[in-house]
């Protein structure tokens, strides 16, 4: 359902380049930290934090004086932790009402939910024409640093563009007349060649890919030469192979203008299953990859001999004119419960149908809105903190990859919406290629420790959201994505009962000055990736040794602790 592969955005577009420092600003506006007497201090993103013993943050108190003191047994000092540098976040901006907002309890379970975050589980979709971009290269640095910080993502390559404009040839053919496109958007020929190139950065960038065969033109037999093709060059590299974008969008997108059905697209699903399966066996087929759920049984009773995958496509705020309120793409809708709850359940309707056919289920195209142009949500902090909680609560699920749809067109004039764009000249840009506000959200995600979900109960805090893994090595992350306005909301208070009593409790955290902030999101204090682990300074006021940890977390943040025991 993305339409915006055809649609530019606002012209004004910043560009990431020129855009402020987010960080040195909010460190202009933050008060010192306190300084405890006798500690060194430590810079730590771009604001003050201070280098104490962990005893001193909760000192035991003076022993009574006279008599008194000497019939008192003495009571036994606090366990001193090593020195530690405690992390300074952003407070809220200078100005602000300052609404309180409820505390918040947080309850981590050592019981399981029985789901995982794999690695790999992050991904970046793509037009299918976007193949044939020389800039999806390993020479590319750029390209080769956003794959590394989505830490080994999958690329889906697919979109409008392949049932319309994609043409694949392995014998240098000409582009048939019939094919349409415009300036920004080409009619593209792909070939081994290209496949060759994307497999330098799939290498490169630590990467593994999934592709979509045109069935706009039906032709199983040159699909299948496009499967062969990709098969022989990427190896373990492909993922799976799906048959067309959105075939129960045909008829409104003119694809078909002669009308198309569930039938009819079963029927030549297997006329392409059967046609691959004769060249590539090993390949599985995903599918349907549709935005409508009555198409999801159908493909998954389809009789075809490669395993499947389940795929569906989700873009929730999509009622571009309106006559649905709650789904039009506002940052009342955006930044809302409703959202959140309203994700799970057509997610938790998607897995229905998968498990019940024992298939594994994917999002591989996903966004805020499939509307056109800009919108309130665009670009915007808000969205960063969407992604990643749409991506959290889509793993905790069950649903193993997501990929959020994007162009690499330029951000200044392309989709507003994509995750990722080009610097440069609108529409291809110099192929410097960086992430927007939603991309260091899924970023976010991507860096968490692969781990088994932990059941949690969780009550107050106002618009926020909890999540907790039991890592490989023991070790607990707990993330918490407060969605509070961060221009109103006052600093959340936030009592955190771990099952264990960790010796080390480090952070990490994604802000933003407002919802609407564009180009303005930082983790750490930078437009980069999280800090690595090892380097993560340590919750402020971390008690040594406790289950029970007390901290307070900035509104408009998510914040990945971590926690060793």
């Amino acid at each position: 359902m993305a339409r915006f592969d055809s649609s530019p955005g606002k012209a004004d577009s910043p560009d990431p380049d020129n855009a402020a420092n987010a960080g040195n600003n909010a460190a202009k506006r933050r008060k010192r930290a306190r300084i405890v007497a006798g500690a060194g201090t430590a810079v730590v993103v771009a604001t003050v934090a201070v280098l104490i013993p962990l005893s001193l943050v909760n000192p035991a108190p003076p022993a009574p004086s006279g008599s008194a003191a000497a019939s008192t047994p003495a009571s036994t000092p606090a366990e001193v932790g090593p020195r530690v540098t405690y992390y300074a976040q952003p407070g809220p901006p200078a100005g602000s009402p300052l609404e309180k907002v409820e505390p918040l309890k947080v309850d981590v379970s050592s019981d399981l939910v029985g789901t995982a975050l794999n690695k790999g589980t992050m991904g970046i979709s793509l037009e299918a024409t976007d193949l044939a971009d020389p800039d999806l290269s390993s020479e590319n640095a750029s390209m080769v640093k956003l794959l590394k910080e989505l830490d080994q993502p999958v690329l889906r390559f697919g979109g409008n563009a392949v049932d319309r404009r994609f043409f694949w040839t392995s014998t240098g053919e000409a582009v048939p007349a019939d094919y349409k496109g415009d300036k920004a958007h080409p009619v593209k020929a792909v070939g081994p060649a290209d496949l060759t190139r994307l497999k330098t950065l799939l290498t490169a960038g630590d990467a593994r890919v999934t592709l979509t065969v045109d069935l706009g033109h039906y032709n199983p037999a040159r699909a299948a030469d496009m499967v062969k093709n990709a098969s022989q060059i990427l190896g373990d590299r492909l993922l799976s192979v799906t048959v067309g974008n959105e075939p129960n969008g045909f008829v409104f997108n003119d694809v078909k203008t002669d009308g198309y059905s569930v039938d009819q697209y079963v029927r030549e699903l297997k006329d392409y299953a059967n046609a691959i399966y004769a060249v590539a066996p090993n390949v599985p087929i995903s599918g349907p990859g549709t935005f409508d759920s009555k198409w999801w049984r159908p493909f998954v009773d389809a009789d075809i001999p490669q395993k499947k995958i389940l795929t569906f496509h989700h873009y929730p705020l999509s009622d571009c004119e309106g006559h649905v309120p709650q789904d039009s793409p506002s940052m009342a809708n955006l930044a809302s419960r409703a959202m959140h709850d309203r994700s799970i359940d057509y997610q938790k309707a998607g897995l229905a149908v998968g498990r019940a056919a024992g298939l594994e289920t994917w999002i591989p195209e996903t966004g805020v809105s499939a509307c056109p142009g800009s919108n309130e949500t665009s670009r915007t902090h808000a969205s960063a903190l969407w992604a990643a909680d749409y991506a959290l609560t889509a793993a905790q699920q069950g649903i193993t990859r997501v990929s959020f749809h994007s162009s690499l067109l330029t951000c200044k004039g392309g989709p507003p919406l994509s995750a990722i764009c080009s610097a440069g000249a609108y529409p291809f840009g110099n192929g410097k290629m960086s992430g927007r506000a939603n991309f260091f959200g899924i970023s976010m995600v991507a860096e968490l420790e692969a781990g088994k979900f932990l059941k949690l109960n969780s009550s107050g805090g106002g618009l926020a959201f909890s999540y907790a893994l039991q890592n490989a090595d023991g070790s607990t992350s707990v993330v918490i994505i407060n969605e509070n306005d961060p221009e109103k909301a006052a600093q959340t208070s936030v009592t955190l009962n771990l099952p264990g009593k960790p010796v080390t409790g480090t952070m990490t955290q994604l802000s933003g000055p407002s919802y609407a902030a564009e180009d303005q999101t930082v983790i750490d204090g930078a437009k980069s990736g999280p800090t690595p682990l090892a380097k993560r300074a340590t919750v402020p006021g971390f008690a040594y040794k406790s289950g029970t940890q007390n901290f307070k977390l900035t509104a408009g943040t998510m914040t990945v602790l971590n926690f060793k025991y």
